[in-house]
């Protein structure tokens, strides 16, 4: 059963036109009624529950006038009832959950295709026009802008103007140091020029907010009429001070004198896993002796579980390392205790476009990096001296990192005084507060 501030979408859509709208404002002045802002976001794991969290934190702290729905999927409902719950905790009851339909969510194609993909950027469009009209939006943010620019971008026209957070821009890649592009790569950078020219033009797209500060005057020299606005990629600190690290370990089954470097997230091939085993392989036994590897997060696809999985008996079999894996969903409250516990966290992305909110966790835990060299996150390790970068797609290259972090003081890799400014300057309130400011 919903609280008063989650409604489902049929239960709204049996309330007539008028009920709806006297719902939204009643107790305004008709003449001047309160802006309806739409949050849309269908995804669940990753940084998804964070940033809705803080955005309806900042909102019901703040008292912002008018109403905010949050349109998500009705997994997010059941996985994260603790951020649907701020909304039911609000004294001023002007912050609604609403949840697509189980059959719409069930419809949504995957994104494992480049062809499933595609189909979904226009189911998701849709999505968002249909809930956009059917509660009145008067604004509507793209909680993942990234996919969800194509349909903009060849002139469709939603129900009410629109901005997104824009997660990965990669035009600008050419002014990067470290970066050698592919044929492929190249084409993907013309392709997204050409797009973001046609998107910048479409009257109803009013912000885009850039995770990546380097892409924000180059889009703005494009096109006055849409404005990029740089939004710091939030991390939320818990406070551990209770935290038994020894208890901690030992629960996890970690063995005594090793130093434990973690990898984690979802377990997609572009985290470099199949590289970093690799790697590990060219490592001499004295040093494996030191290490326990802790793999955390769902591996994707599922399938790619089994292959892991095999490829880690493998190294086991050869080597005497210690590998520990926890493929389960793990809550926000519990994730930082693992960067806590870690000695070095492992960044091994293979040419990743964007930013990343493990290099926030691994500087807030004051842990080093042994990170990608390529595009923003390399740049962004060597500017705040959060640790080593390498070419991960190099095994060879990831397994001399590892060389060194074994070998030497894990802390001589940081500069911990820019590893804190890095952190402040990336708090949720900034996040939100940004946001809000413009929309």
């Amino acid at each position: 059963m919903y609280s008063e501030n989650v409604y489902s979408y049929r239960d709204r859509m049996s309330f007539s036109g008028n009920s709806l709208r006297n719902n939204y404002v009643l107790g305004t002045d008709c003449a001047n009624p309160p802006r309806k802002l739409m949050l849309f976001d269908v995804a669940v794991a990753g940084h998804h529950a964070g940033y809705i969290r803080y955005l309806v934190r900042h909102w019901c702290d703040r008292e912002l006038p008018g109403h905010l729905n949050v349109v998500v999927s009705p997994t997010f409902m059941v996985q994260h009832s603790d951020v649907v719950n701020i909304a039911t905790r609000c004294d001023r009851k002007n912050i609604y959950f609403i949840p697509i339909s189980p059959e719409e969510e069930n419809s949504l194609c995957s994104d494992n295709f480049r062809r499933d993909r595609i189909r979904r950027w226009f189911q998701e469009w849709q999505l968002i026009c249909k809930y956009a009209s059917s509660l009145e939006a008067t604004h509507c943010l793209i909680m993942y802008f990234d996919f969800l620019k194509f349909p903009l971008a060849f002139g469709a026209i939603p129900p009410c103007s629109v901005s997104g957070i824009y997660f990965q821009p990669k035009f600008h890649y050419s002014e990067l140091s470290n970066y050698v592009p592919s044929i492929k790569e190249l084409l993907q950078q013309w392709r997204d020029k050409f797009i973001l020219l046609r998107l910048v033009s479409n009257p109803h797209l009013k912000i885009l907010f850039c995770l990546d500060p380097l892409a924000v005057n180059p889009i703005n020299k494009i096109n006055s009429q849409v404005k990029a606005v740089y939004l710091p990629d939030p991390v939320q600190i818990p406070n551990n001070a209770e935290f038994d690290l020894a208890t901690f370990k030992e629960n996890l089954g970690i063995h005594p004198d090793r130093q434990v470097f973690l990898l984690f997230g979802s377990l997609k091939r572009r985290k470099g896993i199949h590289q970093l085993l690799e790697a590990i392989l060219m490592l001499q036994p004295t040093l494996c002796q030191k290490l326990c590897l802790v793999l955390l997060g769902v591996p994707h696809p599922i399938e790619e579980k089994s292959i892991i999985e095999s490829r880690i008996a493998e190294v086991c079999q050869s080597l005497p390392i210690q590998i520990i894996g926890k493929y389960d969903f793990i809550s926000e409250g519990d994730v930082y205790k693992y960067f806590l516990m870690a000695d070095v966290v492992l960044a091994t992305y293979q040419r990743q476009v964007g930013a990343s909110g493990i290099l926030l966790l691994a500087a807030a835990a004051r842990k080093p990096v042994l990170s990608s060299n390529y595009g923003l996150i390399g740049e962004q390790v060597q500017r705040y001296g959060l640790g080593l970068t390498v070419d991960t797609t190099v095994p060879a290259q990831i397994a001399d990192g590892l060389t060194q972090l074994l070998l030497k003081s894990p802390s001589s890799f940081c500069d911990f005084t820019k590893m804190k400014s890095f952190v402040e300057d990336n708090s949720p309130e900034e996040f939100a507060s940004i946001i809000f400011q413009y929309i």
